[in-house]
C-alpha cells in the first residue's frame, strides 16, 4: 500500500466519525451561512506571475515535523505582510499535524485573505466542512479520485462558490482534470507515491495545458532560481506557470519574512543573499 492509499484510507474513517458528530444536514446548513468565497483563482491572476500561494504546513509523511509548533494565524500573517497572494492551510490532522480550526482562525482573522483547504478530499461532506470553515478552494486529487468522482466533486465545489485546484502528476490525470474544465489546476512536482521530486515534471506537462488555465506548481520550489525556472517553463508562445505553492521551505527558513519575498519576487535592493542576486516586480 503506498503512503496515498494509506492516508485516504484512513481519511475515511475519519470522515465517519466527522459525520457521527455532525451530519451532513448540519454542515450544510452551516456552509450554506458561511459568508460568500472570495475569487481564489482570480486572486492568483491578478499578481505578476507566479504568484505565491504560502502554506500552513506543521509535518510531511516524508519528512516528519518541519514546525511543529507553529501559530497558523501569526504565519498567515507573515505570508501576507510580505508578498503571499493567497494561503493554504493543512487540515489533515494524522499526517500533516493540522486541523480545521487552523483554518477557521485564519478565516476570521483574516476576511479578504483568499484560503485553500489542503487536505485528502474525497466525500462531499468534506466540501461543505471545508466552506463552513471558510475555505475560498478545496485541493481534489487526480491520482486517487476516479473520473466520475472528480468531475462531481469539482462541480459541487462550484456550486459552493469554491474554486478546487485539480492536482495532477501525470497525461493520465491531466486529461482527467481537464475534463471537469477546472479554472486551477496544479502540478505536483512530488510523486506521492514514493515522494521522488523533479521539477521537470511541471515542465514536461506545462505545453499540455490550455492558457486560459490558472497554472499552479506545486512542490520542491526553495530558491529564487527554481521560481525562474517555473517562470520560463513554456516554450515559444507558452508562458510559464500561474502560480506556486510552497510550504516547506517557508515553514522551515530561518527567515520566513525574507523567505516568502524572495519566492513572491518582492527582494529589496541589499536583502539578496548568497549571491543569488536582487529580484523586484
Amino acid at each position: 500500500m503506498s503512503i496515498l492509499e494509506e492516508i485516504f484510507t484512513w481519511k475515511k474513517e475519519e470522515v465517519e466519525r466527522q459525520m457521527a458528530r455532525s451530519p451532513l444536514p448540519e454542515m450544510q446548513i452551516l456552509a450554506g451561512r458561511a459568508p460568500a468565497a472570495l475569487d481564489f483563482a482570480g486572486a492568483l491572476r491578478r499578481r505578476a506571475a507566479p504568484a505565491l500561494i504560502a502554506e500552513v504546513k506543521r509535518a510531511s509523511p516524508s519528512r516528519g515535523a518541519l514546525a511543529p509548533h507553529l501559530d497558523a494565524c501569526a504565519l498567515a500573517e507573515i505570508y501576507a505582510t510580505n508578498g503571499a497572494a493567497a494561503v493554504s492551510v493543512l487540515t489533515d490532522e494524522r499526517y500533516f499535524k493540522g486541523s480545521l480550526a487552523d483554518l477557521r482562525a485564519v478565516r476570521q482573522r483574516f476576511s479578504s485573505l483568499p484560503l485553500l483547504r489542503k487536505d485528502f478530499i474525497f466525500h462531499p461532506y468534506q466540501l461543505y466542512q471545508a466552506r463552513a470553515a471558510g475555505a475560498d478552494a478545496v485541493l481534489l486529487i487526480a491520482a486517487y479520485l476516479p473520473a466520475e468522482r472528480l468531475q462531481a466533486l469539482h462541480e459541487l465545489a462550484r456550486l459552493l462558490g469554491m474554486d478546487a485546484l485539480v492536482e495532477v502528476h501525470n497525461r493520465q490525470e491531466l486529461e482527467a482534470a481537464l475534463a471537469c474544465s477546472p479554472r486551477l489546476l496544479g502540478i505536483n512536482n512530488r510523486n506521492l507515491h514514493d515522494f521522488q521530486i523533479s521539477l521537470e515534471t511541471t515542465l514536461a506537462l506545462r505545453p499540455y495545458v490550455p492558457p486560459e488555465v490558472c497554472l499552479v506548481a506545486e512542490s520542491g520550489i526553495h530558491s529564487r532560481q527554481d521560481v525562474e525556472r517555473l517562470r520560463r517553463a513554456g516554450q515559444l508562445s507558452e508562458a510559464g506557470v500561474d502560480a506556486i505553492l510552497v510550504g516547506e521551505a517557508l515553514v522551515t527558513a530561518e527567515d520566513i519574512a525574507g523567505k516568502v519575498r524572495e519566492l513572491a519576487g518582492l527582494l529589496a535592493v541589499g536583502e539578496a543573499r548568497n549571491g543569488e542576486g536582487v529580484f523586484a516586480r
